[in-house]
């Protein structure tokens, strides 16, 4: 699932506009943000508003401080803080069009992806 948000850098008087859903009142997320170099970076919170602020407000030196402005491009909720962090770590191994598809909410997509590709292995006889 998504929300908005406008892009927000520090120092930036911007507000931000952030849409929830009803089923995102759980207590844990996974979030990925695309970054202004046009990385993206996963995340998991408990507080997604908080942890988002955070980024943009720069609070925390980490990956996104040199990649301001960042917007947020995708939020799924979860109901305990392990399959939150779980998901997180599935998804940071992801490739960069596997991420893409699980942002355009493309299944399908993420499916096929998910598929290992054995035919271009060399085979020696």
């Amino acid at each position: 699932m998504f929300f908005a948000s406008k892009n927000v850098s520090k120092g930036n008087s911007k507000k931000e506009h952030i849409f929830y859903t009803e089923d995102m009142m759980s207590n844990f997320y996974v979030y990925i943000l695309k970054c202004s170099d046009d990385s993206y970076y996963v995340g998991h919170t408990d507080d997604i508003e908080k942890r988002v602020l955070e980024h943009h407000l720069n609070k925390f030196h980490c990956y996104t401080s040199n990649r301001l402005p960042i917007e947020v491009v995708f939020v799924q909720s979860f109901g305990t803080r392990d399959e939150a962090f779980n998901a997180e770590r599935k998804i940071k191994k992801w490739t960069r069009r596997k991420k893409e598809a699980l942002i355009e909410e493309n299944w399908a997509k993420v499916s096929v992806l998910a598929k290992k590709n054995f035919e271009n292995k060399d085979t020696k006889t």
